[in-house]
Parts: structure tokens; sequence; C-alpha cells
């Protein structure tokens, strides 16, 4: 599966996602021309990474992202990725992320949701991890597509896609009752009791 890439976002969107941000290398650098390889290694292949391992990843970078937005200073977060993601300048980024900070997308919840992962842990032909799932959260759901690169001995990364939508259906608030019935029902339940000493007929036996 072959990956296109722009400097702004995602040229082919992989799982559908609505991308509110991206980054990726620049679209200046000239592509490598495809070559002819073989259906085993066209094939991406299943990551050699655990489960913890997977969790730092994506946490790591959710979450300097999101320091990043609710700061503005993406600096740290750009010194975070590998080569590619660094052509990126960190006012590049402001730009690129400029709905997500306007929008005030609070990610720390990702700190102590587990992720669903939609598309397990692989490498893809280009040597890039690739991984993609969601957060789980009321009322909103937090999607999300990583790639990330080798760099040194460590995964460092290389394209994020980030999108929110709504996780469950959420029912409308109940009906209020109207204070006219509410009244009558209160009456119904406490009726006037009959007086002893009274010799006029109560209102209940009045034909």
């Amino acid at each position: 599966m072959m990956l296109r890439w722009v400097s702004a976002g995602f040229g082919l969107v992989l799982l559908g996602l609505l991308i509110l941000g991206a980054v990726t290398t620049s679209a200046q650098q000239t592509p490598p021309q495809p070559q002819q390889a073989s259906p085993q290694q066209q094939a991406a292949k299943p990551a050699n990474i655990d489960r913890n391992g997977v969790l730092m990843l994506i946490r790591s970078t959710l979450l300097a992202l999101d320091q990043a937005n609710k700061t503005g200073n993406y600096t740290v977060l750009r010194d975070l990725g590998a080569p590619g993601f660094q052509v990126n300048t960190a006012a590049r980024l402001a730009e690129i992320f400029a709905k997500q900070r306007g929008d005030k997308l609070d990610l720390s919840g990702v700190a102590v949701i587990d992720p669903q992962l939609s598309l397990l842990p692989q490498i893809e032909p280009n040597g890039l991890l690739h991984m993609a799932g969601f957060f789980p959260s009321v009322p909103s759901q937090v999607n999300f597509e990583l790639l990330f690169a080798p760099v040194e001995g460590q995964w460092r990364v290389f394209g994020v896609s980030l999108s929110v939508g709504q996780s469950a259906p959420v029912a409308p608030p109940a009906p209020e009752a109207a204070p006219g019935k509410a009244v009558v029902s209160q009456k119904q339940a406490s009726p006037p009791k009959p007086s002893g000493s009274s010799k006029q007929p109560t209102p209940s036996a009045t034909q």
C-alpha cells in the first residue's frame, strides 16, 4: 500500500478520517519513483512492538500535540519528530493545527483512557510504523492515525492525523410535566376529608 503525502495534509485519507491537521514531509521534495517489487515486498507486515510500547508512542505524541495546541508553542512537538517531520517549522505547525487550537480541542484524556486500535501497528513498505484507532469518550471520541519513522533506534513521529466525532447517540432530555397537570395530580392524591361538624354534603357526594 503506497502512501501519498503533501505538506499540509494527507493526499489519501487511509481510514476516511476528517483531518483537522496533518504533518508530513515537504511537497517540494521529489518523491521517489515507484519500483517493481514482489507482492511480498509491497505488503505491509505486523510491527514487532508490544502493547506498552504502542501506548507510549500514541500518548506521548498526542499529549505533545495537546500541549502545543494549548500553549501555541510547537517547538517541542517539532523537535520530537523525525527529520521528515521537522521540515515543517514551528510557525508552519501552528498554521496547520490552527483549527484545533481555535476549537480548544482537549486531548488530556488520552493520558488515562486506553485507545481502541482499528489498525494494528504495521510496518509499511517504506519502513514507516503505521497505526490508527480512537479514544472513546463522552460525548465525543478522538480518532487518530499516526506514522513513525525509525531514527537512531527509536520511533519518532512522522505524520499525525486527528478527527473528533460523536462516540454514541445522546438521548434528549426528559420532558417536564406541565404545571397544570402537576396541580391536578396533587389534588387527586390528597382529596379533602369531610368535616364531622359540617351538615353540608361533601363535594364528592354531590350529584
